[in-house]
């Protein structure tokens, strides 16, 4: 239970502070991390590294970031939400300002480092935060806010990045971040009251082990969908490496279950309703994650689109996103989380089917229109899901079980591009090509072999969407509150 403390004018007033500090950080957390796409040849150019290697500039992000969610979440949960924000924040910036003046690319990937474990400090316990501050009948508009502040990060990164990087250095993208961490830090020491935000579980140990178990499994599950050296799918490194990832995996769980004060409490999963919300959140991802690969794919390298105009047809996604999480997010706190989630999973359904059928000379206006409707969609399924996950764990939970909610999405969007790469992948190999991508749309084999794998990857994106909405219909979806009473979500 959360305190009752001051009148609800003065609570009012404090939920709306402690959005702007957390609406504040996600935003500039994910405009990072959506920059530094952009400049990553600019980057590669300054190292003399290639390509392939540069990209670890985002995966070593990526693994960071799924490796210590879990475990950061549980840690605010017994030291204290505040604390755990505002230490991630001020090691983001150290480590922002770290990459900035890297000499080395040795340098620079452990600046990386540093700014992921501050990002993922964030990220684990944001969500938690708002959640507190907020009342129980609000909490669908808390997610939808941080949604909304997520999708303004996404849209900004590639748009600002792009134009700092016409005129100056990727070094500089680096020192920017620096005046919103700064701003974000200081309205975090004002506003956020740890007191205020309840349900710390201080009574409560750390479960070193099992953070040790849980971040090996996922970083080697993380590591092996994202098959970074591009080997083949049945060799005995990607196979060794999901049964290894697997069999830790399996010895978490039975830690988890064994010890007085788990890092994770896996026993909360026997509940059918909630462990159906977190499998659908996979699986809602998988499907997101096949427009997120391929689409640019399929603008620039098949069409021949310049980059400056492709970025803007693929922010109308988080365009999208934004508007239906403020919408859907109060919707869903006055009619309920379920009938948002199954609109939101048959939307992204039929919009992989219509994905499907696009070909090489479709509109660009269709293009649009689709993209942004999948944004919609995508904001439609995922704001009322995560309401309803959290929704059903207890407040001394509420931190790890954010954090959990942003694993989950995670490992979906990982798992969704190594399905649709292999597919594409497949498709084209089966055809006779191999080609780098900029030379497919010389090519009207290679045009025709990417389109059929694009088609294919679209088709299994939409059957994962079905899978997801039966998995709701089979599973009971009334859910217990936190306060012990039964409701239907």
């Amino acid at each position: 239970m959360f305190r009752d403390v001051g009148a609800p004018h003065d609570a009012d007033r404090y939920k709306w502070r402690v959005f702007a500090a957390i609406g504040l950080s996600f935003f500039t957390s994910v405009t990072a991390m959506s920059m530094v796409f952009v400049a990553l040849p600019d980057i590669a150019s300054t190292f003399d590294v290639t390509l392939r290697a540069v990209g670890w500039v985002v995966i070593v992000e990526s693994l960071v970031i799924a490796a210590t969610l879990l475990p950061f979440g549980r840690m605010a949960d017994v030291v204290g939400r505040r604390r755990i924000h505002l230490v991630g924040l001020a090691l983001f910036g150290v480590g922002a300002g770290a990459t900035a003046l890297a000499p080395s690319f040795a340098i620079l990937i452990a600046a990386r480092i540093l700014m992921a474990i501050g990002n993922s400090l964030g990220q684990s316990v944001g969500t938690a935060i708002l959640i507190a501050a907020f009342p129980a009948s609000e909490r669908g508009k808390a997610v939808g806010l941080q949604t909304t502040s997520v999708s303004i990060g996404g849209i900004s990164g590639p748009i600002l990045g792009g134009l700092l990087l016409q005129v100056t250095s990727w070094r500089v993208l680096f020192v920017a971040l620096l005046v919103p961490v700064v701003v974000t830090l200081v309205v975090g020491i004002v506003v956020l009251d740890e007191e205020r935000l309840g349900g710390t579980d201080r009574g409560s140990s750390l479960d070193v082990a099992g953070w040790a178990l849980s971040a090996a499994a996922i970083v080697v599950i993380v590591v092996t969908l994202n098959n970074p050296f591009a080997m083949a799918w049945t060799s005995p490194a990607i196979l060794g490496g999901g049964l290894v990832g697997l069999a830790v995996l399996v010895g978490f769980i039975r830690r988890e279950l064994s010890v007085q004060a788990p890092m994770l409490r896996v026993s909360m999963f026997a509940d059918v309703a909630l462990a159906s919300a977190v499998s659908t959140r996979m699986l809602g991802f998988v499907v997101t994650a096949a427009l997120q690969l391929l689409l640019p794919v399929y603008l620039i390298s098949l069409r021949g689109i310049p980059e400056g105009r492709a970025a803007f047809v693929m922010v109308s996604a988080s365009f999208g996103l934004g508007l239906s999480a403020y919408l859907v997010g109060r919707g869903s706190d006055r009619f309920g989380a379920r009938r948002f989630t199954i609109a939101g999973l048959a939307g992204l359904m039929t919009l992989a089917a219509c994905f499907a059928f696009l070909d090489s000379g479709s509109s660009m206006v269709l293009v649009v229109v689709l993209v942004l409707l999948n944004g919609l969609a995508m904001g439609a399924f995922a704001v009322p899901n995560s309401s309803h996950i959290l929704g059903m764990v207890p407040a001394s939970d509420l931190g790890v079980m954010g954090a959990f909610t942003n694993l989950a999405r995670t490992i979906g969007t990982v798992g969704g591009h190594a399905l649709a790469t292999s597919i594409v992948v497949g498709v084209m190999g089966s055809r006779g090509f191999d080609v780098p991508l900029e030379e497919i749309k010389d090519s009207t084999g290679a045009s025709d072999a990417f389109m059929a794998g694009w088609q294919v990857a679209f088709l299994v994106a939409a059957c994962v969407a079905l899978a997801a909405l039966l998995l709701i219909a089979a599973s009971t979806l009334v859910r217990r509150d936190r306060d012990g009473r039964r409701f239907r979500g």
